[in-house]
């Protein structure tokens, strides 16, 4: 699999299928391979692009804050990388909903639809701090935690979890990938605040498809934030049920799907 370097930095990237791009990127602390059940339903009719942020899979870890400017950049810069300019479907599952409208709002040329999938909402979002981060980090790998009990606290946590076990354990055994999950959920709510005040400023384009996909699991409340997400995009929306918070695993045909019905007619 290949690795592109963006700002320095070297991003572990895998490419399926043929016809209009499609990025995928996935939530908090996950992988590439979180992705595989949705590819072959989707790679027969789209390039699928999957990728792994800084500290995520297997892309190099950062000192860096991650923005949201600065997601969205990483989006653009990997398309260059592979040129694939555009214009795209992209994805964005759970914290990376929010990178992926940040592109669609800041690279409106280079977005052809927008899908989120169980989205992070944040209707009052409030600026994190990185401070406790390193010190966590350093205390993990010092204890020796990642080595001993990564692959074991992936595996509760996504439980049942189909992802190949050699590559959980070749993820989840470093200290890197937790130090990477640490800094961008420490950064999570500065991220979403900013995407609050991208909203005001850039309007998503005009006539733009967006799906909002859902994953309620018997959560009213849930439900309602979903919902009303999709109004204030002015999107479409689907829930996925059954499913839990990771769709495309419990969900992957009706997240093909949607994604299908929301992007490009293939060429």
């Amino acid at each position: 699999m290949p690795f592109v370097r963006i700002a320095g930095l070297a991003h572990h990237v895998a490419v399926d299928g043929d016809g209009p791009v499609c990025v995928l990127s996935a939530g908090l602390g996950l992988g590439w391979f979180d992705w595989d059940p949705v590819v072959p339903l989707l790679a027969p009719h789209r390039t699928v692009v999957r990728f792994d942020r800084p500290g995520h899979g297997l892309s190099q870890g950062t000192t860096t804050p991650p923005t949201l400017a600065g997601e969205a950049g990483r989006i653009a810069a990997l398309l260059d990388a592979l040129r694939l300019p555009g214009p795209v479907t992209v994805v964005g599952h759970s914290i990376a909903g929010l990178h992926a409208e940040g592109f669609a709002r800041l690279h409106p040329d280079r977005t052809a639809a927008l899908v989120l999938v169980d989205s992070s909402v944040e209707e009052h979002p409030r600026p994190g701090r990185l401070g406790w981060t390193v010190p966590a980090g350093t205390a993990l790998t010092a204890l020796g935690l990642p080595a001993a009990l990564g692959p074991t606290l992936r595996r509760l946590a996504a439980h049942p979890d189909p992802a190949p076990p050699a590559e959980v354990r070749r993820v989840y055994r470093t200290s890197r990938v937790w130090r990477g999950a640490l800094r961008e959920n420490a950064r999570y709510g500065t991220v979403a605040a900013e995407l609050d005040a991208l909203r005001r400023a850039r309007p998503l384009p005009p006539g733009l498809p967006v799906t909002v996909l859902a994953a309620p699991d018997g959560s009213a409340r849930w439900e309602r934030r979903q919902r009303a997400l999709a109004r204030r995009l002015g999107a479409r929306y689907e829930a996925a049920e059954p499913s839990g918070h990771l769709v495309m695993r419990d969900a992957p045909g009706t997240l093909a799907r949607v994604v299908l019905e929301t992007g490009q007619e293939p060429a």
